[in-house]
């Protein structure tokens, strides 16, 4: 299965998300994340790097903005926000089905935006990851049917 993390610039929120998950190394499951406003070749921030190396988390992430392959080869598109979620669907409708917010479909009765923590200090990013890394712990059961 192949899950796709959008965010806006691929520079905090979705490459923890894509880390986070990564690191639980689960067979069959590729992950790879990406940017609405994206830069190719950008940098993670300094704050979630640090973030997810504090956490023994390896991340050797470089931005991409999002495009339509990405979005062809992922099972999965799981967005930071609801106008993430809009925006792919509203310029993709033909994918729609395979688009939610990741609060959305990990924890369904929690229909909110991951909190941003773009521009933030190091404890922003480290609340934004403890939130992430809670999500997946979701995502994860909910893969494995245990949930």
């Amino acid at each position: 299965m192949n899950i796709l993390f959008v965010c806006t610039g691929n520079t905090c929120r979705s490459p923890m998300a894509e880390a986070i998950l990564a690191a639980r190394d689960i067979t069959g499951i590729e992950v790879r994340s990406a940017g609405i406003y994206a830069m190719d070749g950008g940098e993670i921030s300094k704050n979630a790097l640090m973030v997810l190396e504090n956490a023994r988390i390896h991340s050797n992430h470089v931005s991409s903005s999002l495009n339509e392959q990405m979005l062809e080869w992922a099972d999965i598109v799981l967005t930071m926000t609801a106008s993430h979620k809009q925006l792919i669907i509203h310029a993709f409708p033909e994918i729609a089905t395979k688009v939610s917010m990741y609060k959305e479909f990990a924890t369904p009765l929690d229909i909110q935006d991951v909190s941003d923590p773009y521009g933030g200090d190091l404890h922003t990013y480290e609340k934004t990851f403890q939130e992430l890394h809670t999500l997946t712990d979701e995502l994860v059961k909910k893969l494995r049917g245990d949930i």
